[in-house]
C-alpha cells in the first residue's frame, strides 16, 4: 500500500507539470484551433533558459542559503517565462498569423516546423547529451515529522505545487473574471463577431501565445528543479503528455486540461512502477486513442462553439 501511495505522489507531481504544458495547448486551441506541436518544445526551452541561469550565471547549490535560494529561484521563474512569452508570440507573428486564413493543415504544418526549429536550436546550443544540475532542496522526508518514514514527500514535490496551483488557479480567474479574458472567450466562440462587437482579435490571440509561453517556461523551471535534467528532445514525452491531457479533458477546456493532466501523470507513474518505462508512451497513445474514438470531446467536453 506505501508504493501506491509513494506512486500516486509521484504522478500528482507530474500531472501538475503536465498540466501547465497542457493548458498552453487548450487555450491556443480554443482560440484559433491549431494543435501548436512546437509548444512541448518551448517547454523544453524554458528548462534550457532556467538552466542556464540556475548553472551558468547564478551557480546555485544545495548549499546556498534558503533566502537567497528562494529570491534567485523566483527571479528565475519571472525571467524564464518572459523570455518564452516574447518566443511564442514571435512564433504566432511570424509562423501562424500569415496562414490564419489558409487551410487547416498549412498552420498544423507549420507547427511541426516550428517545432523541429526549436529542437535544433537547442541541439545547437546545448549539445545532444543530458544537461543535469544539482538537487538544490534539502533531501529531507517532510513527513518524517510526523513520523512517517515509508512514504516519502520531498521538498521537489513540494515546490511543484507551490508554483503550478497558484499559477493555474491565476489562469482561471483572468479567463473568467477579467476584460481581456472575456474577449479570449469571445473570440473562441466567434472571432468574427468578437471584431465586430470591437474586441481586437490580432491583439487578442497574440495575449493567448503570451500566456501560453509564459506557462510553458513555468513549466519549464518546475521541471528542471523537480528532475534536475534537461534535453533538446524532452518537449516530445512532455509534449505528447500534455497534448494528450488536454484532449482527455476537453480541448478548449481549461478545467478539463487540468483534470486530464492530473490523470495522465497518474498513467504514467504507475506504468513506469508496475509495468515499464518502455511502455509508458505507448499506453498515452492507446489513451489518446481511445479518447478520440469512445469520448472525442473528452472528460469535461470542449468549451467551443461550432464554426462554420
Amino acid at each position: 500500500m506505501d508504493q501506491v501511495i509513494q506512486t500516486f505522489i509521484i504522478g500528482l507531481s507530474n500531472g501538475l507539470i503536465f498540466a501547465l504544458v497542457a493548458l498552453g495547448y487548450t487555450l491556443v486551441y480554443g482560440i484559433i484551433e491549431l494543435i501548436n506541436f512546437a509548444h512541448g518544445d518551448l517547454f523544453m526551452i524554458g528548462s534550457m533558459i532556467a538552466l542556464a541561469q540556475i548553472a551558468g550565471i547564478w551557480h546555485l547549490s544545495s548549499a546556498t542559503s534558503p533566502l537567497v535560494l528562494v529570491g534567485v529561484i523566483v527571479l528565475v521563474i519571472a525571467v524564464t517565462m518572459v523570455i518564452t512569452a516574447v518566443i511564442n508570440v514571435t512564433i504566432e507573428r511570424v509562423a501562424y498569423r500569415p496562414l490564419r486564413n489558409a487551410p487547416k493543415l498549412a498552420p498544423l504544418i507549420s507547427a511541426i516546423g516550428m517545432s523541429y526549429v526549436l529542437q535544433n536550436i537547442a541541439n545547437l546550443i546545448a549539445g545532444p547529451a543530458n544537461k543535469s544540475i544539482d538537487n538544490l532542496f534539502p533531501t529531507t522526508n517532510l513527513l518524517s515529522v510526523f513520523g512517517i518514514t515509508t512514504i516519502t514527500v520531498t521538498f521537489q514535490q513540494v515546490f511543484v505545487a507551490i508554483v503550478t496551483i497558484p499559477l493555474l488557479i491565476a489562469l482561471s480567474w483572468f479567463v473568467d473574471r477579467t476584460r481581456q479574458g472575456r474577449a479570449m472567450r469571445a473570440t473562441a466562440q466567434d472571432p468574427d463577431t468578437a471584431g465586430l462587437m470591437g474586441v481586437d482579435v490580432n491583439r487578442t490571440i497574440a495575449l493567448t501565445f503570451l500566456i501560453g509561453g509564459a506557462l510553458a517556461g513555468a513549466a519549464g523551471v518546475v521541471q528542471i528543479l523537480y528532475n534536475n535534467v534537461t534535453v533538446y528532445n524532452l518537449g516530445f514525452r512532455f509534449g505528447l503528455n500534455a497534448f494528450t491531457s488536454a484532449v482527455l479533458g476537453g480541448i478548449g477546456n481549461l478545467n478539463g486540461a487540468v483534470v486530464g493532466a492530473l490523470v495522465l501523470g497518474q498513467i504514467n507513474a504507475y506504468s513506469d512502477r508496475y509495468l515499464s518505462a518502455n511502455w509508458t508512451n505507448a499506453i498515452v497513445f492507446g489513451v489518446l486513442i481511445a479518447v478520440l474514438v469512445f469520448k472525442p470531446t473528452g472528460l469535461l467536453g470542449q468549451q467551443l462553439a461550432d464554426r462554420a
